[in-house]
């Protein structure tokens, strides 16, 4: 194993790429996208977020978020209200067709995180999951972030 096959940011992109290219290519026929996935799943698991929290939530920039969510709001994916908690502020709610698009990828994405985990142990699993996130809040320590 060459020094490239230990470096732990080569072999998170390797896996990561792997996953979203194959991921992104079975769910385009739905007419979605990753970042739309992204943003449903996280309306999914919490609707009515603003966008500063849906960008912390998706890990995408709010100017590029800003500009996906006008697409899934003319496609009719979600909508934007005012907050009843605070009438200066947006929030994002998924519209019917967008739970229903979410229903859709959902057993997709399932199949992906069975696959991916496929020879792994409940504990190891979880174990991974919890140094994935650990290893996300140190990478916010790094320039840019």
């Amino acid at each position: 194993m060459g020094p490239l096959e230990a470096y732990l940011p080569y072999l998170l992109n390797r896996a990561g790429v792997r996953i979203a290219d194959a991921f992104s290519r079975e769910i385009r026929p739905l007419g979605a996208t990753l970042q739309m996935w992204r943003v449903l799943a996280a309306l999914r698991e919490l609707d009515g977020r603003r966008m500063g929290d849906l960008s912390a939530t998706t890990s995408i920039e709010v100017s590029t978020l800003t500009r996906l969510v006008d697409g899934m709001e003319k496609r009719k994916l979600v909508a934007r209200r005012r907050d009843r908690a605070d009438a200066r502020a947006i929030v994002l709610h998924a519209t019917a067709a967008g739970r229903s698009l979410t229903r859709r990828i959902l057993p997709i994405a399932e199949r992906y995180e069975k696959v991916a985990l496929q020879g792994f142990d409940v504990g190891e699993a979880k174990r991974l999951k919890a140094a994935l996130r650990r290893l996300y809040a140190n990478a916010g320590k790094l320039g840019g972030n």
